[in-house]
């Protein structure tokens, strides 16, 4: 009886030392990753004058932050992270509140949906998904790059972000197609070789990239007045931009802390 009791205390003290070493890192990862996603928002970022296509990599860190860590760290570092940028920048600092709500559900339901899955048992109808998934990866960007992000581009590079770009560069449509097929390939190759259920981490950032897409096209639509429906597939390409970065950072990051 002593010997049981004494099990019981044993197991539970392992439990309460797991939740608050749990605790623990997530508050050091909130620390860190909020300011990262800040950083990253100003830091670099690419403009298309001829279609005004924009996007930032901090979109990067709002997906790293929520697949590594989850539906917490995802919300918090993606909304406040990614509003502190937009008050310390005079462009954007309309878009400060809408910012707060809009990327940090992103990054909550990123970061919660990774963490489920679809009730899908057979392998085959998880590759096949996932090869669904690639395809149209794959297609979105070939499309929305070649279209949207192509031609002569300025680089806006450094903290405060410069008024005029850094550097300016030519990108072709080509590029855009060979990224895309570049992706679709890898996406199909890791759903048929290594892990069948991959394409719920593409579909996991697709509905979280997608509430962010409706968010500011209700802000700008509603709240700001602005004709916002040519932005949609701008916001589209940083959420495709920010997953092809941040998936496999996120699965270098795992496969390190696992070693």
């Amino acid at each position: 009886m002593v010997k049981l009791q004494l099990y019981y205390l044993v197991q539970t003290l392992a439990v309460q030392r797991s939740i608050k070493a749990s605790r623990v890192l997530t508050i050091a990862a909130t620390a860190v990753f909020t300011p990262l996603v800040c950083i990253a928002t100003m830091i670099f970022s690419i403009y298309v004058p001829h279609t005004r296509g924009y996007f930032n990599v901090g979109e990067v860190m709002v997906y790293i932050s929520a697949l590594l860590f989850g539906p917490f760290v995802g919300a918090f570092a993606g909304g406040v992270g990614s509003a502190l940028a937009d008050a310390l920048n005079p462009q954007y600092i309309q878009y400060c509140p809408a910012t707060l709500v809009i990327k940090g559900c992103e990054g909550a339901i990123v970061g919660f949906l990774t963490r489920k899955a679809l009730k899908i048992r057979s392998k085959n109808q998880w590759v096949l998904f996932t090869l669904f998934m690639g395809i149209l990866l794959g297609f979105l960007l070939g499309f929305i790059g070649s279209k949207y992000y192509s031609g002569s581009v300025g680089i806006y590079l450094g903290l405060p972000p410069p008024e005029n770009p850094t550097s300016t560069i030519n990108i072709p449509t080509e590029f855009w197609y060979t990224l895309g097929g570049i992706a679709a390939f890898l996406v199909i190759l890791m759903g048929f070789a290594l892990e069948p259920e991959f394409g719920w981490v593409i579909m996991s950032i697709f509905i979280g990239g997608l509430v962010m897409v409706t968010g500011y096209f209700l802000y700008e639509q509603l709240i700001l007045g602005v004709l916002a429906i040519a932005e949609i597939p701008i916001n589209i390409g940083q959420m495709l931009i920010g997953l092809i970065v941040s998936v496999p950072v996120y699965r270098a990051v795992k496969r390190y802390l696992k070693a």
